[in-house]
């Protein structure tokens, strides 16, 4: 088993096919496959199960993905403490973002004084919904990402409030309140999103028995706003992911209001690498900086 061969590995279980494995590594097919085939020979067992040309991890693969993750994750680590004792940081650091709220209200703010002080180190953002950036801090294939609190699985840095708020029409009756409770939503024309904020939207729905009338589905902030401002639909989402409110579309506060906490979290800050353990260090530095407008 060598460091070349897990991160073959894990490239093939991120990307699911041995062609773009072997594109995103700059190797040929046939040296993708030689990896795994080693590999499954050294351990006796099947990482892959192969349909066509796609692949998916088996059990246990997906349980010898995460130690291999970690072992990565040390590999950079130690090249990164060598580095660093030549008086320089270097080496690559990944963070997961859950979107707009982290990846354009605080990242670009965090990212700019790290990188001011730290500028070889290479920084990599991969963005997706809540959820998967939980799987991804607890499969070890990013070192930080961003989640809401409380979260005991993980080291964390709180850094903002946020919250959920009513999205609607400028001229629908519910925009002249105030405050929207769940209850005004029940038979509404609806707008539900994947996005992360998704299963909180159906937590506060579903205290008071609520049930909108969903007539869409959107994964994109921008398709839901049109929708809205044509007076089409209403819809949740965290007043941090939106924009300011374009013509045709006001914000109002959930009753009761509907917080969310948003921290920085890695498994464990005490086995951070070099990069990641700078990030975290100018991150507690940063938050009470931090400007949302």
């Amino acid at each position: 088993m060598t460091f070349t061969q897990l991160h073959v590995f894990a490239t093939l279980a991120k990307v699911g096919s041995f062609s773009r494995a072997a594109a995103a590594l700059g190797i040929s097919q046939s040296g993708v496959s030689h990896a795994i085939k080693q590999l499954e020979a050294a351990w006796c067992v099947s990482l892959f199960s192969r349909d066509g040309a796609a692949v998916s991890l088996t059990e246990v693969g997906s349980r010898l993905l995460v130690r291999a993750q970690d072992m990565l994750q040390q590999q950079e680590a130690l090249l990164q403490e060598a580095q660093a004792a030549q008086g320089v940081a270097r080496g690559r650091l990944h963070i997961a973002s859950f979107g707009a709220t982290s990846s354009l209200r605080l990242l670009p703010q965090l990212l700019a004084g790290f990188r001011q002080a730290h500028p070889l180190v290479e920084v990599h953002i991969e963005e997706a919904v809540d959820s998967v950036v939980l799987q991804w801090l607890l499969e070890r294939r990013v070192e930080l990402g961003f989640v809401v609190l409380p979260d005991e699985r993980f080291d964390t840095v709180a850094l903002l409030e946020d919250e959920l708020v009513a999205v609607l029409p400028a001229a629908h009756p519910l925009a002249q309140k105030a405050s929207i409770s769940a209850l005004e939503f029940h038979g509404q024309p609806f707008i539900r999103t994947s996005a992360g904020s998704g299963p909180r939207v159906d937590a506060f729905l579903g205290e008071k028995g609520s049930v909108p009338n969903t007539l869409y589905r959107f994964e994109q902030l921008s398709s839901m706003m049109g929708f809205v401002a044509q007076g089409d639909a209403l819809t949740i989402a965290a007043r941090l992911a939106l924009p300011a409110p374009p013509a045709g579309v006001v914000y109002r506060p959930l009753a009761p209001r509907n917080h969310r906490h948003i921290a920085l979290a890695a498994l464990r800050f005490d086995r951070l690498s070099p990069a990641a353990a700078a990030f975290v260090e100018s991150t507690r530095k940063a938050r009470k900086r931090l400007v949302m407008e």
